[in-house]
């Protein structure tokens, strides 16, 4: 029976992420910013759909639970808009594992351990199961973006080149998609939705 009110209490904590809500736009609800709960299961989706452009063999199934729990973190860490300041990702990082801790820490153990890990291996993008959940977290603002003619990217002055940068992970997992990404991005510059920097 502890393990089950572990459960249930970590269930009802993650509720709280509906609460924390991110630049990008949600432009079939009147333009309102999209909270990090949405955010997670439209990934999820995205990988479900888009998983036939992985160019190494992945398991969905763990990057869509890598997908699930990635931003967990920011119930405690708060969202940080990507294209904030070099040093704010830095502190971010330090709010985010400390949350990592915390947040996982209220599963019985061994379940606590494995989305740790899960946690760990999507944030350090070094396997191709992280490198393609990572790249599915990056594309989908580049889909909400185009779809909304610039969206946060017009909002915030965000640069071609920092899409770009952002976007890489796809490079080497999804070519097809990255080819697409850049594409895009050059439709964006033409439309002055980014910066051409």
């Amino acid at each position: 029976m502890h393990d089950l009110s572990a459960q249930i209490a970590f269930i009802l904590e993650i509720d709280k992420l509906k609460a924390v809500y991110r630049k990008t736009m949600v432009e079939a609800d009147s333009n309102r910013h999209e909270n990090s709960a949405e955010h997670s299961w439209h990934i999820a989706m995205l990988a479900q759909i888009m998983a036939g452009y992985a160019q190494r063999k992945i398991d969905i199934l763990r990057v869509t639970k890598m997908l699930l729990i990635h931003d967990i973190v920011e119930i405690d860490a708060g969202d940080l808009f990507a294209f904030a300041d070099e040093q704010d990702h830095q502190a971010q990082e330090q709010k985010e594992l400390a949350a990592a801790k915390r947040i996982f820490g209220l599963l019985p153990p061994e379940l606590a351990l494995e989305m740790g890990n899960l946690w760990h291996e999507f944030e350090q993008a070094q396997t191709a199961d992280a490198q393609f959940a990572k790249g599915m977290d990056r594309v989908l603002p580049v889909l909400q973006n185009m779809s909304n003619q610039g969206g946060s990217w017009k909002a915030n002055k965000v640069q071609k080149s920092q899409v770009l940068k952002r976007n890489h992970y796809l490079k080497d997992i999804a070519p097809k998609l990255w080819q697409y990404v850049q594409q895009e991005v050059e439709i964006a510059v033409e439309k002055g939705w980014l910066l051409d920097r």
